[in-house]
C-alpha cells in the first residue's frame, strides 16, 4: 500500500531518530535543525521527485551543501535566507553542528620530522590489518605490551578532531609519527611522544580509511610515501615526511562511489575498495535505483595510474522492466559494495575481498560473498556466497515502496576484512566474520569451500561481526555487537561480547560478554555491543565498545586485565575541548608500549566524539 506523504515523515523521523538521534535534540530558535524543518523539509522528505532525500545529506560536508545554497542548484531556493542561517543549515545536515564550529589552530610542532631509522617492517603499523594478511596483530616487540605490563596504561594525551563529531580513521605509526585522517578531511601527521602536529593535508572529503604506509624508493627523498582515498572517491599519495602531494587520481566510477575501505599496498601497486553511498540515494522516489557496481582498482603506486579494475558483479545494470510507483525503471544487478581492506595471498597472487547486499532485486551471486581477484589481471577467480538473496536499501528503511527491492533485506554484508591464517603444521585457511552472527572457515585452495561455520550472535544490520576480527596463531577473536536496534529480537538472546574461536576447526574456545555499564542519560544510543575491530598481540586482544570502554583482554581466557571509560571529556594538548563517546569502526593500535584509540562516531544512533587518545606505560 502506497504511504501517504504524513507516513514518510514520520518514518523519516524514526529513521533519524535510530541512525541519527543527534539531529532531533532539542536546540534553541532558529538552530539549523529548526531553519531545515521552516525551509527545506517539505521537498526533500522523499514526496518530491529529484529532491534529495535528507538522508543523503549526512554524507555531505558542510563545504558543499553551503556551496548549493550560495551558488550552486539551490541558490534560488534559498536566497531569502542569511549566511549564518545557510551556514546552519548545511552544518546541521552534514552532522557537524555538535563539534566546535570555530576552525581553531591546533598546537604545532617546532621541528620537522626526522625518522631514526628507516627499517619499515620492525618499526612500522602500516596498514588497517597490520599486515598483507589482515590479522590485525602486532608483535610484543613492536607493542610493547604484556600481560604483566597493561594495567599500567594511563592515558597520555587527547587530540581534539577540530568540529568533528565522529572520528574513524584508524591511526597507523611509522618511527613515532601517528598519520590519521579526518570527518573533515584533515589528514594529520603527528608526534606520538607530545601530540603536537608536524603537517596537515588538507582533501577534497572525508577520509574515514586508514592510511598506508610505504617505505619506497619512489618518493623524492627515498622515505615514507603514505596512501590513502577519500568519500568522493579520490586516492592519495603524499610526502610522509612533509605532506606535499605526489599525485592524486580518482576511482573515476559511479557518481555515489566512495572509499570506505582502506587501500592496501603490495608489490608497487595499491588496491583500492569500491564502496558507495548509492543504497541511501535510492531513498529519493525520482532516483533511477540502482546501477553503481562494487570493485577493486589497482593503481601503479610510483605514479597513480590505473593498472586495472574489477568488478564485484561482472555485467552491467540493465533496464528489468519493472517501474516503480513514479514510473521510474529499476534496474539489476547492483550494488555488492567492498568495503573492507583487501587481504593479500602472496603464494596464490590472488586478493580477497568481502561484499555487502544487493540494492536491487534479484541479489546478485557475488553479494554477501568471499571474491577472489588475481593480483597481475584483476580476473575474478572464484568467489563464494555466504548469504544468497540479501537485497535492500534505504528505501526500504523508510517503510518507501518506491524503490525497495521485494527481498528486503536482511542487509547482513560482510564488513569485516577476511584473515588468511597460515600454520606450519594445519596449513591455510580464509577466515569470515559476518553481520548475521556468523563466523566462516573456507578453503583457500578449493575455491572458497566453506570448511565450518560457528554462530557467535543473532546478528544484525549493525552486527555480528562488523569491522573486524583479529588473529594470534591459529587463534581468530571475533567482537560480537548484537545490537539491539528497535526491538528486533529478545534482549536475553544477545550474546555481545568477544569470542576466540579455532580458525581451523571453529571450535569456540571462550567468550567474554561485554556487560552494560551504560549510564541511564547515554541510552539508546550507549551499548554494550562490540562492533569496531579489535587488535591483537602476544597474550593480549584489546576491543572498544559502543559504550565508549576501551578493554584490554587476557587472550587465553577472556578475563578483563585494563580498562578505560573514553565517553567523557577531556583537554586536548591544543587547550581545547575534546570529547569521546562511541567506539565505532576502526580498532585501537598497538605501538611501543602506546594504545591509540579514536572515540566518538555521531552515525548509527551512536555517541559523537571528536578525540584521539594516546595511553602510555611510561
Amino acid at each position: 500500500m502506497k504511504k501517504s506523504s504524513k507516513q514518510i515523515s514520520s518514518l523519516i523521523i524514526l529513521f533519524l531518530f535510530v541512525f541519527f538521534p543527534e539531529t532531533l535534540r532539542s536546540q534553541e530558535v532558529k538552530s539549523g535543525e529548526v531553519l531545515f524543518n521552516e525551509n527545506c523539509a517539505s521537498c526533500h522528505d522523499g514526496s518530491v521527485p529529484k529532491a534529495p532525500h535528507v538522508i543523503s545529506f549526512n554524507f555531505s560536508s558542510p563545504q558543499s551543501l553551503l556551496t548549493s545554497m550560495t551558488n550552486g542548484v539551490m541558490k534560488q531556493q534559498s536566497a531569502h535566507l542569511l549566511l549564518e542561517e545557510k551556514t546552519r543549515i548545511a552544518n546541521y545536515l552534514s552532522g557537524t553542528d555538535k563539534g566546535e564550529a570555530e576552525n581553531y589552530e591546533i598546537k604545532r610542532c617546532n621541528q620537522p620530522i626526522k625518522f631514526a631509522t628507516t627499517q619499515n617492517e620492525q618499526n612500522t603499523v602500516k596498514s588497517w590489518g597490520f599486515d598483507g594478511r589482515n590479522t590485525r596483530k602486532v608483535s610484543s616487540e613492536l607493542s610493547g605490551l604484556s600481560v604483566g605490563n597493561v594495567s599500567g596504561l594511563k592515558l597520555k594525551w587527547a587530540f581534539a578532531y577540530p568540529g568533528a563529531t565522529r572520528a574513524r580513521s584508524q591511526p597507523v605509526i611509522h618511527d613515532g609519527v601517528i598519520y590519521v585522517g579526518s570527518q573533515h578531511g584533515k589528514v594529520y601527521a603527528i608526534d606520538l611522544d607530545t601530540g603536537c602536529t608536524f603537517w596537515s593535508y588538507q582533501a577534497q572529503a572525508e577520509v574515514r580509511s586508514a592510511i598506508s604506509i610505504v617505505k619506497s624508493a619512489n618518493s623524492p627523498d627515498e622515505g615514507l610515501i603514505i596512501y590513502f582515498g577519500d568519500f568522493n572517491g579520490a586516492v592519495y599519495a603524499l610526502n610522509g615526511l612533509t605532506g606535499e602531494e605526489i599525485w592524486k587520481t580518482h576511482l573515476n566510477d559511479h557518481k555515489d562511489t566512495i572509499i570506505t575501505g582502506s587501500p592496501k599496498f603490495y608489490d608497487e601497486v595499491l588496491y583500492v575498495p569500491m564502496s558507495s553511498n548509492e543504497w541511501a540515494s535510492a531513498a529519493d522516489p525520482s532516483y533511477e535505483c540502482c546501477s553503481f557496481r562494487g570493485g577493486i582498482a589497482a593503481f601503479h603506486a610510483k605514479d597513480g595510474s590505473l593498472k586495472w579494475k574489477s568488478y564485484s558483479i561482472q555485467e552491467n545494470p540493465k533496464d528489468t522492466g519493472k517501474r516503480n510507483p513514479l514510473d521510474i525503471p529499476i534496474l539489476a544487478p547492483s550494488g555488492v559494495p567492498i568495503w573492507n581492506s583487501p587481504t593479500i595471498d602472496a603464494k596464490r597472487q590472488l586478493l580477497y575481498v568481502g561484499t555487502g547486499e544487493s540494492y536491487t532485486s534479484p541479489a546478485a551471486p557475488t553479494s554477501d560473498a568471499v571474491l577472489a581477484f588475481s593480483l597481475t589481471d584483476g580476473k575474478m577467480v572464484w568467489h563464494r556466497q555466504l548469504l544468497a538473496g540479501d537485497a535492500w536499501n534505504m528505501s526500504c528503511f523508510i517503510g518507501s515502496n518506491y524503490n525497495c527491492p521485494e527481498e528486503d533485506g536482511p542487509d547482513m554484508d560482510i564488513g569485516a576484512s577476511v584473515i588468511l591464517i597460515e600454520d606450519e603444521k594445519k596449513g591455510e585457511i580464509i577466515v569470515v566474520g559476518q553481520k548475521n552472527g556468523i563466523v566462516h572457515g573456507l578453503s583457500p585452495d578449493n575455491f572458497g569451500k566453506i570448511i565450518w561455520q560457528t554462530k557467535i550472535g543473532v546478528g544484525g544490520y549493525a552486527g555480528g561481526v562488523h569491522w573486524g576480527m583479529a588473529a594470534e596463531g591459529s587463534k581468530i577473536f571475533a567482537p560480537n555487537a548484537d545490537t539491539n536496534f528497535i526491538g528486533r529480537f529478545k534482549d536475553e538472546d544477545r550474546r555481545p561480547g568477544l569470542y576466540a574461536i579455532d580458525a581451523f576447526s571453529g571450535e569456540k574456545i571462550w567468550y567474554k560478554k561485554a556487560i552494560d555499564q551504560c549510564k541511564l542519560k547515554d541510552k539508546p544510543a550507549c551499548d554494550p555491543g562490540l562492533s569496531a575491530a579489535v587488535s591483537a598481540t602476544d597474550g593480549l586482544v584489546f576491543a572498544g565498545g559502543f559504550d565508549g570502554i576501551l578493554k584490554a583482554y587476557n587472550a587465553n581466557n577472556g578475563n578483563i586485565l585494563w580498562q578505560y571509560n573514553t565517553n567523557q571529556s577531556f583537554s586536548s594538548i591544543s587547550g581545547h575541548h575534546a570529547y569521546g563517546g562511541s567506539i565505532e569502526a576502526d580498532g585501537p593500535v598497538l605501538y611501543k608500549g602506546h594504545v591509540l584509540v579514536n572515540s566518538g562516531y555521531l552515525y548509527g544512533s551512536r555517541m559523537a566524539g571528536n578525540v584521539l587518545l594516546n595511553f602510555s606505560i611510561d
